[in-house]
């Protein structure tokens, strides 16, 4: 089943954001960047490695709170896994 959820338009702003620092690190660009994507996308989906990245950013202490708020809608809308 399709992920319905889509980015807010608060973490959509912040992950602009954080696109557009020159401080922030690729690892939390990539993650911002699949935040941004989607938008007004319910059909799009986090990827494997944009869903890694999120996490990175979620566990790094140094990461800013507009940061964390792109990398956790990231991280929302990873497809769910299905248990067989």
């Amino acid at each position: 089943m399709a992920n319905k959820k889509v980015t807010g338009t608060k973490a959509a702003s912040k992950a602009s954001s954080t696109l557009k620092s020159k401080s922030t690190s690729q690892t939390t660009k990539t993650s911002s960047a699949s935040a941004l994507s989607q938008t007004k996308s319910p059909k799009k989906q986090t990827s494997a490695n944009a869903a890694s990245a999120a996490s990175k950013v979620l566990r790094d202490g140094r990461t800013s709170s507009a940061s964390k708020s792109a990398a956790g809608s990231t991280l929302v809308q990873t497809p769910s896994k299905k248990k067989k």
